[in-house]
Order: structure tokens, then sequence, then C-alpha cells
């Protein structure tokens, strides 16, 4: 007999599919839009430059905005108002981008989409931790996550099929992708936010825009030693645009790349909730390190594959690596972090993330200009095993 819906024997509770679903609704009024942003922008008559401007401030704004919300909702003690808050935001600013096409206002509203992904992502994540035992951490992050990515599958399907029947109208998406922005809305108004069992985080007199670096001088020794890890991978694993890329140097069309973004994401959503049951089986710590070692065995077959059938595989093993890795870094922190800064220390880790994955592009750019896709690609593999060495050899307490 399966366990009440409130029951603590039942480890999805009604909270997490509540906040699952929003996050599916919102990743696919997202994910509708990610191909095509960068192509309607270009054809309003913004330039390469621009665009690549307007996305690193806006993701910039995303990352090290997670700290200083995070830390407000650690220290407010409610987590409800910064979710209902975020990802509403992000649902009204994405059509803003169709309304008007004065670069003002384009960058005003993709910064304030994006700043809508900064508000929720701590709080969210923090609600997600009080709603599991360090047993499930990563199960519960898993299912969310794949919850997620099935909205990153959803979203680009759509677009798709509504360019193959209206080319080139890209307008009209942005007013489509509101409907399920608007079924965020509306999902997050039944979520209840349950009694906390701790106090929240007085002792801090307010929240600052750089959270993240005091947070980091006062986190516990574990907390730094992974986070050291984790961003030293980070520094090095770049955009995912530059294993579509270099699908395109290998001859593929619009479609084909589209399609193979489309089936990554689904191997991604059907794998994360499995493997966050099994990370809490068999260790957080060896599941992750699996994870990175798959992402270098990939970037080193992107490095000399030029096979269609191949590119799939790869994509096939890239979607393992990012179910055995995000949701799970998550769940390693919220169970190494003190429970009343769970919000602020998963908002420190992506504010700094978000700094590394800027550099890691960049320096990706440069390798690929000067040295070319290959030996881009073998120095991010081997990066990535730097990282997998260093984890391995620390010892942690919990994990």
């Amino acid at each position: 007999m399966q366990a009440p819906i409130n029951s603590p024997k039942r480890i999805i509770t009604k909270t997490i599919w509540q906040l699952s679903l929003v996050s599916l609704f919102t990743d696919m009024a997202g994910e509708m839009l990610y191909p095509i942003t960068p192509v309607y922008l270009k054809s309003i008559g913004f330039s390469i430059l621009f665009i690549g401007v307007l996305e690193g401030f806006a993701e910039a704004a995303a990352g090290l905005s997670k700290s200083y919300f995070g830390s407000m909702s650690d220290i407010m003690g409610r987590r409800l108002p910064f979710v209902q808050i975020g990802y509403g935001l992000s649902a009204i600013c994405r059509p803003m981008m169709a309304l008007f096409v004065f670069p003002a206002w384009i960058f005003l509203a993709r910064t304030m989409e994006r700043l809508g992904k900064g508000i929720r992502t701590g709080a969210r994540d923090a609600m997600l931790s009080d709603e599991s035992t360090p047993a499930t951490k990563a199960t519960v992050f898993g299912f969310h996550r794949s919850m997620d990515t099935v909205g990153a599958v959803i979203g680009p399907a759509i677009a798709l099929l509504y360019l193959y029947f209206f080319p080139l109208q890209y307008k009209t998406l942005f007013y489509l992708a509101f409907i399920p922005g608007l079924l965020a809305i509306i999902s997050t108004l039944f979520i209840r936010e349950k009694a906390r069992d701790h106090a929240p985080a007085t002792q801090h007199k307010k929240a600052s825009f750089f959270a993240f670096t005091a947070y980091w001088k006062k986190s516990p020794g574990e907390y730094r030693k992974l986070l050291i890890g984790l961003l030293l991978f980070a520094l090095f694993n770049s955009s995912d645009v530059f294993l579509l890329l270099k699908m395109k140097e290998n001859g593929l069309n619009d479609t084909m790349v589209i399609a193979v973004y489309i089936f990554y994401n689904l191997v991604y959503a059907l794998m994360a909730y499995p493997i966050g049951m099994l990370a809490d089986k068999i260790g957080l710590k060896r599941i992750f390190l699996t994870g990175i070692f798959i992402f270098a065995a990939v970037y080193i077959g992107f490095a000399f594959n030029k096979s269609m059938p191949v590119s799939f595989f790869l994509f096939f093993l890239y979607g393992l690596y990012a179910a055995a890795t995000e949701s799970v870094s998550k769940a390693w922190i919220s169970n190494i972090a003190d429970k009343k800064e769970t919000a602020t220390a998963i908002g420190t880790y992506m504010g700094f993330q978000s700094i590394a994955s800027l550099m890691a592009s960049s320096l990706a750019c440069l390798l690929w200009y000067n040295f070319g896709a290959t030996a881009t690609f073998l120095i991010t593999a081997g990066a990535a095993l730097l990282a997998v060495l260093y984890l391995a050899s620390v010892k942690f307490a919990r994990k």
C-alpha cells in the first residue's frame, strides 16, 4: 500500500511534486526560446557582439544574484515568496523581448528574465532540501531535475514544430512561451511552505550582493574543499554551444543539431531521477566522480569524432554525465551546509560557478580560435580528470 502523500515515508512529497511541475513549465517556456533567441536578435538588427554582451551580462546577473537572494531567504526564514517572485518575473519578462526592438529594452527584458532565476534558485533548492533527509537528498534533487528537463525536451520540440509550419515567425513564439510561463505562475500559488524546524539565520544583519564571498570565509571546511573541486571543473566546463558547434563543423544541418540537443535533454530527463536514487544508495561522491569521468570521455570522443551515429552516442553519454552531477552536487552541498544556511550555501556555489562558467567559455573561445576544436576538447577533458583526482583524494565525513 502506498504511503499517504504527506507521510514521512514518502520521499517525493506534494511540495516536491509542485516545485518540480513549476520547473517543468518554466523550462518548457525558456527552452522554446533558447535555440531561436540569437536568431531572432540577429533578424531585428543586433550584432553578434551585442548578443554576446547581452547573454554574458544576463547570465552574470543571474549567477551572482543567487547567493544574495539565497542569503535573504535564510535571513528572513522564508522560501516561498522568493520562489513565486522569481518564477513570475521570468515568465513575464520573456514575451517583453518581442514587444519592442530598442536595445535598452531588450537588454532590460533579458536581464530581468535571468534575474528571476537568481531570485528563486537558492530558496527553491532549500525547500527541496527541507522536504528531504540526508539519505534522500540526491533522489529528491534528481526527481526535480528530471521534471525540469522534461520541459527542456518539450520546449525545443514545440519550437521546432512551430517553425516548421511558420518559418521566421519568431515574435509569435515569444508570446506562445508565455502560456507555460503563466501555468508556472499559477502552480506556485498552490504551494504551501511548511513551518521550519530551525531558526532563521538572523546573525546576519543584511544580505550583501557579494554574499558568496562572505559565506566562503565562514563556511565549513568540508564545504570549501568540495567547492574547490567543483569550481576547478567549472573553470573548464564551457557552454554546450561548443558541442553543438562541433556538430555543425562535422556537417550536421540545423534540424539535426536541434534534434541531438533534444535527445540529450531526453536522456538527462529520464536518468536524473534513477541516478539520484542510486547516489543515495552507494554514495554521492562516487556517482559525482563517475559523472565527471564520463564528461572527460565525451570530450575526448568529440575531439576526434566525425560520425553522426557516434555523435548521438556521445550525447547519450553526455546526458548521463549531466544526470550524475548537477542534482547530485546540490544534494552533496545541502548535506554539508548548516540547515539554516542551505539557500546561501547553494547560492554561493551557483555564484562562483557562474563566474567560472563565463571564464570557461571565454577560454574555450581562445583555445578554439588559436588551436582548433580538437585541442579545446582535449584540454577540457584533461582538466575534468584533474578535478576527479582532486575530489577523489579529499576525505569527506558526509558524502
